[in-house]
This record gives C-alpha cells, structure tokens and sequence, in this order.
C-alpha cells in the first residue's frame, strides 16, 4: 500500500507542478502587465519553486561530452562495456587520446543514480580512462531476473575489474567502499591477475563504530525486523519490476531530507529570494542540485537488509567475520592493493575514522601502500565541488600517478 499511495501522491503533484510552472511562465512573461507590478515577481518565483520542488524525475543523464586533456579540448563518447541485469559498466571515450590510467569509479547503490557522481567523473577525465558502474532501478528490474545481494554486488566488482582488465586503479565513493573492499581481499586472496593497483574509499563505512552518525544510530537502535516490516515494500504493477520486494528510493530521499530539514529549507527560501531579484544563475545552481538530489531509485530488499545487518549492525568486515559466498573476506589477503581513505572533517553521513579503518585491518600492507586524507568538507564535499576539484582529487591522482599510472 505504501508504494501504491506514493505513486497516487507522485501523480497528483505532477500535474499540480505542471500547473504551477505555466503560471509562473505566465506572470513572468514580458507581454503580460501583471509582471511589472503588484505581487506579480513574487507570485511567479513561489510557483517557479513549487513547480521545481514537485516535479517528476527520472534517470538523468550525464552529459559529458567535452573534456581537456593536454590542454586540447577533446570529444567523450559514453560506451557500455558491459551489460548486466542490475548495473552495467560504462566508459567515458575520450576520442583522439590513447594511454592514460584505467579508472573505475563505483558509484553508491543508495538510493541516487550514478549521475550523482557527475562532477567526481568530470575532474577526473582529463586525467585518466574513467569507467564507472551504473546501477540499474531495482523497479526496472522484472522478477525473472532473480535476486541481487550484496554477495552478488561484490561478484559484480570482481567482473567489472575484469572486464577492463589488469592495471585498473579503483575509486569507492561512500557505501560501495565495503563491498569494493571486500572485493579486494576476495581478489587478493585468488591472485588475481585483474585485482586493482590502487583502491581510493572516500567517505566509507568501513567501521560504523568510529564516531557514529544519525545514519549509523537509526542502524543499530532497531531491530534488524523492524527494517523488514517498515521500509519494504513492494513494485506496483505499472514497473517492469512489479511484485520485486524493494527499498524504495522515496523513503532514502525522505530520511536524508528530514535528516537536514533546515538546510533545505533555507535552500529553498534562497532560491525563491534569487530568483525575486532576477538572480537566475544563482537559482539555476540550486536547481541543478536539487534536479540530482531529488532523482532517486530503488534497491532490492535483500541488498539493502544485508546491508544494515553486516555493516551497520553486526560491523563483520572490521571484526573479521564477513563471509562471501561462504568464504571468510580476509583483510589479511591484501597485500599488494595500495589503500587510499579519504573522509570529510564535516561529514555527517560517514563519521571521521569510519573509513580510516580500512587500513587498520590491512595488518599484512606496508604502512608506506596506506594513506589518510581527511578534508575539510562533507559528505557531498568530498566527491563534488570545489574542494574535490582543487584538493582533494589532486591527491587521488598523485597517489594512482606513483602506483603505475
């Protein structure tokens, strides 16, 4: 009934929004007197924010199609290396440019798309091969195409990694960096040929115990059954994946706005003053945020329920106890991956120290392979932004630069 209720709500807004945004084109239209004078600006800019806050969205679209390299503006390509049922690898082509690192970023399976990490993707390109995965909508998915857990999310790392190939660094940006790590010790523990020079966790939970957040306490403080009965639900019928048991993007999308209500909100009230004062770029940068934040997606229920029990609930992974396809996921078995962790001094999503322990249970990785890098920034800060571009990816660079390239 939840999903069905939403999907009743999403449906009414939508032609609420549409609505709003003809009259705001109305009363700000030039030809229209009432645009001069009276309440007319302020009228428009409420409706033009409505309209914005209670629009439908779908998947949104990466639109990198330029990029520098060498200081020679060069045309990208998006190609998909690989299909499979719940996400598939794409690589940015950078026609003309041969060589260069072999990145792959892994985008979080939490509710965003992996459009979320456009801007981690376009400091990037100039510097290096950059393929990343990109995680299908759970509701997109029909039933026949079985289950997908977080056992299956690390087998889908191990096959990317292949697929690109030997000599690939690796790029975990915040909830992917324990199944890319386990990965790595699944890979490391094989000999793997394709396991990555480098593996770069930037605002990971790693050990939810080190400084816990509001996000880590919502874990622990209820029962694993109070997840089950609560935030499931069901696909309705109008989606491919109608009858899929799901964790929908809606209810992340709430938690994470309730989380910051106040922020949001004095987003928002910022966005209607711009655009009062004909400030349309200022109002056009909130937007562009929101048009991202607000685009969310599904996660099966599985994935999402193993998730808060082996990381949030049971911390398997620091306490050594987390299994992969009945195999003990052994930190140990790293030896040749250098570990990068990078976290945000202001970080409320992943607390400072979350993603540091990831060297700490490398106990057989020289000290000289780990290094820490803690940023003055957020959660959001550490991947997009100003700082990403001017502080932090710079060092992620070096550090790949003085692993192999």
């Amino acid at each position: 009934m939840l999903y069905n209720a939403y999907e009743m709500q999403r449906s009414m807004l939508a032609g609420a929004s549409a609505w709003a945004n003809f009259s705001a084109e109305l009363l700000s239209n030039p030809s229209n007197p009432f645009a001069y004078f009276g309440g007319g600006p302020v009228v428009a800019s409420a409706l033009e924010v409505f309209a914005h806050a209670s629009a439908p969205r779908g998947k949104p679209e990466f639109g990198l199609d330029r990029t520098t390299v060498a200081g020679k503006e060069v045309d990208v390509v998006e190609e998909i290396v690989l299909r499979k049922p719940f996400g598939q690898l794409k690589r940015f082509v950078r026609k003309g440019v041969t060589g260069g690192p072999k990145l792959l970023i892994v985008a979080p399976m939490s509710g965003h798309y992996a459009t979320l990490l456009r801007g981690t993707v376009e400091r990037m390109l100039p510097f290096a091969e950059v393929h990343i995965t990109d995680w299908r909508d759970a509701r997109q998915v029909p039933v026949a195409e079985g289950r997908f857990d977080l056992d299956d999310y690390v087998d889908y790392i191990v096959e990317f990694l292949e697929t690109i190939g030997p000599g690939a660094h690796m790029l975990a940006v915040c909830q992917p960096s324990v199944p890319c790590y386990a990965a790595a010790c699944v890979m490391s523990a094989d000999k793997n040929p394709c396991r990555p020079k480098t593996l770069t966790m930037m605002g990971g939970p790693i050990d939810t115990r080190e400084a816990p957040t509001a996000v880590n306490t919502l874990a622990t403080e209820r029962p694993f059954a109070w997840f089950e009965q609560n935030v499931i639900t069901t696909v309705p019928l109008n989606y491919p994946g109608a009858g899929r048991r799901v964790y929908p993007g809606f209810l992340q999308l709430a938690g994470f706005m309730t989380m910051n209500l106040g922020n949001h909100m004095i987003s928002h009230w910022e966005m209607f003053k711009h655009l009062v004062q004909g400030d349309d770029e200022s109002a056009e940068a909130t937007k562009d945020f929101y048009e991202e934040y607000r685009s969310v997606c599904d996660m099966t229920a599985e994935f999402y329920l193993q998730t808060i029990e082996v990381v949030f609930q049971r911390h398997a992974l620091p306490k050594g106890e987390m299994m992969h396809r009945g195999r003990r996921v052994d930190p140990g078995a790293i030896t040749d991956i250098a570990l990068l962790a990078i976290e945000g001094k202001r970080d409320d999503i992943s607390g400072l120290g979350q993603t540091k322990a990831a060297l700490t249970i490398a106990t057989n990785l020289p000290a000289s392979e780990k290094k820490h890098v803690v940023a003055d920034a957020g959660h959001y800060g550490i991947f997009n932004g100003s700082k990403w571009r001017t502080q932090i990816a710079p060092v992620l660079e070096e550090w790949i630069t003085a692993h192999g390239g």
